[in-house]
C-alpha cells in the first residue's frame, strides 16, 4: 500500500464527487417508493454508485494504488478499480435482468460471465510480462464478448415479453451498456496497464472515470427517471402470467 497518485487525482476526485452525487440523487428518488419490486431498482443502483464512490475515494487518497514492475518498468495499477468493477458490473447487470424479467439460470449465467470477465482482467492487471498480459486481456475480452452475445440474445428476448416501454427502455440501456463496456478493453490495452502506453497514464485515468460516471450514473439515471415504467416492469408480464 504506497500512496502513488499524482496529477491524475483531479479525475479520481472528479469520479468521487460524481458517484456520490449520483448516490444522493438515487436515494432522494427512491425515498418514496413503496412497491418492494420497484425498490430492487433503487436499491441495487444505489449500491452500484455507492461501492463506486468508496472505491474513487480510496484512489483519489492513495490507498486504493499499487505498482507492478513489468520488465524493468514499475507500472501504476489502481487496484481499487478492479475491487469497484467486481461488485457493481454484477449489480448493473442484475438491474438489465430484472427490467428484462430474466430467469434465474440467465441471471446466473451473466453474472458468472461477468466474473470470469473481472477476474481475468485483473489478473492482466498484475501479471509481470508483457506477453503475459495481453494474453490475459484478450482472455477477459472475450468473456466480455459471450456476455454481450447472452446479453445481444437471451436477455433481449425475455424484454420482448415485457410492456412496450419497459422493452424500449430496457434497449436503450442494453445498448449503452455494449457501448460503454466495449470501450474499457480498448482504453486499457492503449493505456499503460497495457504496456503500450499510447495513451499516458493521466489520460487513461480520466477515460475511465467518463467511462465509469456514464456506466453507473448515466445507467442509473436512465433506469429510475420514469416511475411509470419501473411500475410495469415490477409488475407481472402477461408472459408470466
Amino acid at each position: 500500500m504506497t500512496t502513488l497518485v499524482g496529477p491524475e487525482s483531479l479525475w479520481l476526485w472528479i469520479g468521487t464527487i460524481g458517484m456520490t452525487l449520483g448516490t444522493l440523487y438515487f436515494v432522494g428518488r427512491g425515498r418514496s417508493v413503496r412497491d418492494p419490486k420497484m425498490q430492487e431498482f433503487y436499491i441495487i443502483t444505489i449500491f452500484i454508485t455507492s461501492i463506486a464512490a468508496v472505491m474513487y475515494f480510496a484512489m483519489a487518497t492513495g490507498f486504493g494504488v499499487t505498482e507492478v514492475v513489468v520488465g524493468d518498468e514499475a507500472l501504476t495499477i489502481y487496484w481499487a478499480r478492479y475491487a469497484d468493477w467486481i461488485f457493481t458490473t454484477p449489480l448493473l447487470l442484475l438491474d438489465l435482468a430484472l427490467l428484462a424479467g430474466a430467469n434465474r439460470n440467465t441471471i446466473a449465467t451473466l453474472i458468472g460471465l461477468d466474473v470470469l470477465m473481472i477476474g481475468t482482467g485483473t489478473v492482466a492487471a498484475f501479471a509481470a510480462t508483457p506477453g503475459t498480459r495481453i494474453a490475459w486481456w484478450g482472455i477477459s475480452t472475450a468473456a466480455l464478448l459471450v456476455l454481450l452475445y447472452v446479453l445481444v440474445g437471451t436477455l433481449s428476448k425475455n424484454a420482448r415479453n415485457q410492456s412496450p416501454e419497459v422493452a424500449s427502455l430496457f434497449g436503450t440501456l442494453r445498448n449503452l451498456v455494449i457501448v460503454l463496456w466495449l470501450l474499457y478493453p480498448v482504453v486499457w490495452i492503449l493505456g499503460t496497464e497495457g504496456t503500450f502506453g499510447i495513451l499516458p497514464l493521466y489520460w487513461e485515468t480520466a477515460a475511465f472515470m467518463v467511462l465509469d460516471l456514464s456506466a453507473k450514473v448515466g445507467f442509473g439515471f436512465i433506469l429510475l427517471r420514469s416511475r411509470s415504467v419501473l411500475e410495469r416492469a415490477a409488475a407481472p408480464s402477461a408472459a408470466a402470467a
